[in-house]
C-alpha cells in the first residue's frame, strides 16, 4: 500500500465505508461531516456504501451532501434528488419476506451458540440482512466467537461479510461492489471500465470492503485497515497515515488537493 499523499489522480466520484472510516468511536466527527460539504461544494459526488440499514440511508440519502447511498452491504441504493427519493433494491418484496424467516432462525441459532453475541440496535429497521453486533454495543468478542458466527451464516447457505463492528448476512449474491456499478450505470450512465476506473475511488476499512479494494484501482483505506490486512486477499492501493474520521478527512484533502493550495476553478 502506498501512503495517500502519492495519490494524485484527479475523481468526480467518491464512494465511501461508513462506520471507522467517516466515523471515529463510533460518532460522526463534525471535521467528518465538514469534510463531506467540502467535497460536494468541490464537485466530487459522494456516495456512502455501507452495512447500515434501511433506514439510516433514508435519513443519509435526504440529509447528507451525498448523491446517493448503498445500504446493506449492496442490498438497494436510495438517491434523493429534486426533492424525490428514488430507491432500487437487488431482490423483490416477496423474496425479502422469504429471507427474513430463514434469517430469523439463524439469529436463533447464533444466539444460542455465541451466547455473548448480539443482535445489531438497528436491526429493526434492517430490510435484507442480519446484523450480529461482536463490539459495538457488546464487550469484543474473540475472533473464535466471530468466525463461529460467520460458520453459523454459512451453514444455512447465507452469505456473510465481517465489518469493524458487525457479521452481516443475508440471502442472495449482492455485495457493495455489483450495487455501486448498478448505482454508476443508472445515475451517471457510466459502464465503461476505463471510465469507471479514472473517474471513481473509494474509501473503506474492513473486510467487508475487499471486493471493492479489488476492482477499484484509486482503492484508498484508512489506516485502521491495519487491524484486518492479514485477512485481505486483495488490499487497498492507497493508505491514509491517520485512522477513521481522522484519516477520511487526510483523504479529503488530498483529493481535493488542498495540500498543494489547489482551488476549484
Amino acid at each position: 500500500m502506498t501512503s495517500i499523499s502519492h495519490f494524485k489522480n484527479k475523481i468526480s466520484i467518491l464512494f465511501t465505508d461508513i462506520d471507522d472510516t467517516i466515523t471515529s468511536d463510533g460518532k460522526l466527527p463534525a471535521e467528518s461531516f465538514q469534510a463531506l460539504w467540502e467535497l460536494f461544494e468541490y464537485g466530487i459526488n459522494v456516495v456512502p456504501v455501507t452495512g447500515r440499514p434501511a433506514g439510516w440511508c433514508e435519513m443519509i440519502a435526504r440529509f447528507w451532501p451525498v448523491k446517493g447511498v448503498i445500504g446493506e452491504n449492496g442490498a438497494f441504493y436510495f438517491s434523493y434528488q429534486n426533492n424525490q427519493m428514488k430507491r432500487v433494491f437487488s431482490k423483490t418484496i416477496e423474496e425479502q419476506k422469504q429471507d427474513a424467516k430463514k434469517l430469523e432462525q439463524i439469529k436463533i441459532d447464533i444466539l444460542s451458540e455465541v451466547p455473548n453475541a448480539g443482535i445489531s440496535s438497528d436491526q429493526f429497521c434492517r430490510l435484507f440482512d442480519l446484523a450480529i453486533d461482536f463490539c459495538e454495543d457488546v464487550p469484543p468478542l474473540s475472533e473464535k466467537e466471530i468466525n463461529k458466527i460467520t460458520d453459523i451464516f454459512k451453514m444455512h447457505g447465507a452469505t456473510c461479510k465481517v465489518s469493524s463492528i458487525h457479521v452481516n448476512g443475508w440471502f442472495g449474491d449482492f455485495n457493495k461492489l455489483k450495487m455501486s456499478l448498478k448505482f454508476l450505470e443508472n445515475e451517471f450512465h457510466l459502464t465503461e471500465s476505463s471510465l469507471i476506473q479514472r473517474c471513481c475511488a473509494f474509501v473503506g476499512d474492513s473486510p467487508n470492503d475487499e471486493p471493492m479494494f479489488e476492482y477499484f484501482e484509486n482503492s484508498i483505506a484508512v489506516a485502521n485497515i491495519q487491524n484486518f490486512i492479514s485477512k485481505l486477499k486483495f488490499q487497498p492501493k492507497f493508505v491514509a497515515n491517520l485512522p477513521g474520521g481522522l484519516g477520511f478527512q487526510e483523504i479529503a484533502r488530498q483529493l481535493m488537493n488542498k495540500e498543494q493550495g489547489y482551488k476549484k476553478t
